[in-house]
């Protein structure tokens, strides 16, 4: 459409940076952080660490690399990791568990979310046939659901059951801060029963690109040795971490209104007539079509982007450069859309 800007809700890794980011960005100060000298770097970490209530972090390319190498501080060759049903780290890591850390990831629950009683029953017994149950892994919010947040009471089963028969716990927290602002629930609170913790800068939090991991000192050297052997080792960083650090300290409290667009969003669809996932927890919303094809084609024709999960089922993603107002220009182009036919 001549003339039509695009309004993409493909994802919130979208999103670029802001001017005031780019001036934190352009201002900071720089040294060689695989030399532990970017003076930037360093206040990163240390600023991710208080949050999430540990002892140290490390600054990472991205959420693949801080997830694969916590896999690999935590598990040996051989291992099996449970995991949600529809988990980032078996779905959308290119096979990182086998090729990289060596380990099986075993799917319990559904929806990407379990209990205790789910992982009990998963772990294999110690016997020299089975292969050694090492970890669990929970991923908050979770993608592949809708951006649902893992409830905090069925965290603390699972992390009880995990600890009773001494498997590792690793939180994949990519839109962990989602997860903050839609309960009030802190970050450390979420972070806390782990032995790794991650969350992503270049989502919501609107910076171009990084993850944290998080953990005990001693568990943190060992993910630096893996981030080094994964070649994430990056030299004036300085850069990118000015601009983590505007997003933590300016773009959390504002995923609120990513929230509310969100429902603003899901509340026009079921309008038009779409069969909308309940109510979204955060900053995504999933819902069915009933030409795939169709509807995606008619979509891009409007210059409107979003991406279908599967046969017959979508997923919008809000963010920081999808204000309200783009929000209503999205629905009313999948207004014409409708008119003509195609849902």
């Amino acid at each position: 459409m001549v003339g039509v800007r695009v309004i993409d809700l493909r994802s919130d890794t979208v999103t670029r940076p802001t001017p005031a980011m780019r001036e934190a960005m352009a201002a900071a100060e720089v040294g060689d952080d695989v030399y532990g000298e970017d003076p930037s770097v360093n206040r990163l970490q240390e600023q991710a660490a208080a949050l999430l209530g540990k002892e140290a972090a490390l600054f990472v390319p991205s959420g693949t690399m801080a997830n694969q190498a916590s896999l690999r501080t935590l598990t040996r060759p051989g291992d099996i990791l449970l995991a949600g049903e529809g988990a980032h780290v078996l779905r959308y890591e290119s096979g990182g568990p086998a090729a990289l850390a060596g380990v099986h990831v075993q799917t319990i629950g559904r929806g990407g979310f379990f209990d205790g009683a789910e992982v009990k029953a998963a772990i294999h017994p110690d016997e020299s046939h089975f292969a050694p149950t090492r970890a669990v892994t929970v991923e908050n919010t979770h993608n592949t659901s809708g951006g649902r947040v893992f409830p905090l009471d069925r965290l603390k089963d699972v992390v009880a059951t995990a600890r009773e028969h001494g498997l590792s716990l690793h939180l994949d927290g990519a839109r962990l801060f989602n997860a903050v602002v839609a309960t009030g629930t802190p970050a450390r609170v979420w972070a806390e029963p782990f032995d790794t913790a991650t969350f992503c800068l270049s989502k919501g939090l609107g910076a171009p690109v990084g993850s944290l991991v998080c953990g005990d000192a001693s568990v943190i050297r060992s993910v630096h040795r893996a981030r080094k052997m994964l070649g994430g080792g990056m030299r004036q960083a300085g850069f990118l971490a000015a601009a983590g650090l505007y997003a933590l300290e300016h773009h959390v409290d504002r995923l609120a209104d990513d929230h509310a667009n969100a429902r603003r969003l899901a509340a026009g669809l079921e309008k038009l007539g779409f069969a909308v996932d309940p109510s979204p927890e955060t900053n995504m919303v999933m819902f069915g079509v009933e030409d795939t094809l169709g509807f995606l084609r008619a979509t891009r024709a409007r210059d409107l982007w979003i991406n279908p999960m599967g046969e017959g089922r979508f997923r919008a993603v809000t963010h920081l450069d999808a204000p309200e107002p783009q929000i209503d220009e999205a629905l009313g182009r999948i207004g014409e859309v409708v008119a003509q036919g195609i849902r």
